[in-house]
Parts: C-alpha cells; sequence; structure tokens
C-alpha cells in the first residue's frame, strides 16, 4: 500500500467501521500511555513491565488495523 492509498483507506474505514476507530484510538491511548512511561527518569519495576506490555498491545493493535485496512483494499 502507498501513502495515499493507505490515507485514503483509512478515512473511509475512520467513516464506516466503528470496530476501526476503537482500534485507531485504543493504539492512540497505549502511545499516550508510552509517551508517560518514557518521560519517567527512574521507572518502577512494575512500570518498566507495564511497558512491554504495552509496547505488544500497541504492535497487536496496529496488526489489526492494517489487517482491516488490507482486507478493505482487497474488497474494493
Amino acid at each position: 500500500m502507498d501513502m495515499s492509498t493507505t490515507e485514503s483507506v483509512k478515512e473511509v474505514l475512520m467513516k464506516e467501521s466503528q470496530t476501526f476507530r476503537d482500534l485507531v484510538h485504543q493504539h492512540e491511548t497505549y502511545e499516550e500511555r508510552l509517551s508517560e512511561l518514557a518521560s519517567l527518569t527512574y521507572p518502577s519495576e512494575s512500570e518498566q513491565i507495564e511497558e512491554v506490555t504495552i509496547k505488544k498491545k500497541k504492535l497487536n493493535v496496529k496488526d489489526e488495523i492494517y489487517a482491516m485496512m488490507a482486507e478493505y483494499q482487497k474488497s474494493h
């Protein structure tokens, strides 16, 4: 997918799919929390574990987003 196609597919799915919007929102929420954790000078062990866990969850959500985009592009 080139960048213009990616953006147009994303725009359509943002308008048409609640599931897609939820995934994008979840991805943004994870990104915000990772920014908070990254700003800590001395994160605790639990915060370090949380960071790793959130990174994995964020990657899974990103994979779901791109899978939905690829499926949409195939069907249209």
